[in-house]
């Protein structure tokens, strides 16, 4: 019986919390329990284990009173949030080049813009695919430690790397710029290919994510 109250709270857990990332609750949305078990069909049991679970990731936050709402994403987070990936993937991308392992990653995050290019129509899939592309980056590093850093945020980059497409990061423009990005990676030019990574995922998605607090 418990395994099963652990797999029905997994499931609750895995629903809500693509609800969150795909933006179907909203930053700031008001959540119950109620509301919550009825989507589901399940009993407040394995939805009350989820929300628990959520709370611990930082996706569900809890006020004085008890209410419960879907974390907000505030400037000071994407602010925060594009500074640690410029620090990051930047060392990174120099070091792929610093150890003339160019070509080889330019396969590897060519097999990732793939995925991107194939999910162009799907906003949300699409993010999953380009946090992939940029872990296939920081991947250089061989850091477990990094990785879960990152992977910590990964739920918080695709909800803002969502706003910044809504708000005026184009899928398909980007995908060619990456593509552009792989050809220069390619020739061993690290000046162009960077500069397109740089200008593209840390200047305008950072941009444009940060509109959203402006409309």
């Amino acid at each position: 019986m418990a395994e099963k109250t652990s797999s029905l709270a997994d499931q609750a857990y895995e629903k809500i919390k693509a609800n969150i990332l795909n933006l179907s609750y909203p930053p700031g949305m008001s959540l119950t329990e109620a509301m919550l078990t009825k989507e589901l069909g399940m009993s407040r049991s394995p939805v009350r284990t989820a929300i628990r679970m959520l709370q611990a990731e930082g996706l569900i936050v809890t006020d004085y009173y008890k209410s419960m709402t879907v974390k907000e994403i505030s400037d000071k987070d994407i602010n925060e949030i594009y500074q640690l990936r410029e620090l990051l993937e930047g060392a990174a991308f120099k070091m792929i080049f610093t150890l003339e392992r160019y070509e080889e990653f330019s396969y590897r995050i060519e097999e990732k813009v793939v995925r991107m290019c194939a999910a162009a129509g799907d906003v949300y899939e699409w993010e999953v695919a380009d946090t992939a592309m940029h872990m296939e980056i920081i991947s250089i590093f061989e850091n477990e430690r990094i990785n879960k850093i990152y992977e910590m945020n990964l739920s918080e980059l695709i909800r803002m790397g969502q706003y910044s497409i809504k708000n005026g990061m184009h899928i398909p423009k980007t995908n060619e710029n990456l593509k552009k990005m792989v050809r220069y990676m390619r020739k061993g030019d690290y000046e162009k290919s960077f500069d397109i990574l740089k200008a593209d995922h840390f200047g305008i998605g950072k941009y444009s994510a940060l509109k959203k607090n402006r409309l």
